[in-house]
């Protein structure tokens, strides 16, 4: 018997949601999820109060969270729930002053030799450069997203 594929999201407290789904999108060349369907319905049955949902861009979307999944992977129409490979973005009340370091981070890995235009385009979208990084093992420059989370591209 074959193993169903494994769908997953990794779930990154924030405190902009959208600001951090948006930088991610484009930092990973993914697409934001479009929740405002299920939104809609849910919102048309009574089914969740309207403060949990804000206008974001020209579509409803949750207020405490934000999405993005790769373009190629599967997701549901109902829902705009990427079923593949996706990164979760929370609101959370603590993370607005990030005080430690990343127990967790994404390696982005672009076309080799291209590293330092990879940390140009990441800074322009809102990213900082940390530290450069150069070891036997490699080297990769260390960045920080527009909340303060480690990132490294290699």
């Amino acid at each position: 018997m074959t193993p169903t594929p494994l769908h997953w999201k990794l779930v990154v407290d924030s405190h902009d949601p959208h600001a951090q789904a948006g930088f991610w999108a484009a930092a990973l060349h993914y697409t934001v999820e479009d929740h405002s369907p299920l939104i809609g319905k849910l919102l048309g049955l009574g089914a969740i109060p309207t403060d949990l949902v804000i206008e974001h861009g020209d579509r409803q979307a949750w207020r405490d969270a934000a999405a993005v999944r790769h373009p190629d992977e599967p997701f549901d129409p109902e829902s705009g729930t990427g079923l593949g490979r996706r990164l979760l973005f929370n609101r959370v009340p603590e993370s607005e002053k990030k005080t430690v370091k990343n127990r967790l981070h994404i390696d982005l890995h672009g076309p080799a030799g291209e590293r330092d235009q990879e940390v140009e385009r990441l800074t322009a979208l809102g990213a900082q450069v940390f530290r450069h990084v150069k070891e036997p093992a490699g080297e990769w420059t260390v960045m920080t997203d527009p909340e303060g989370n480690e990132f490294c591209v290699h």
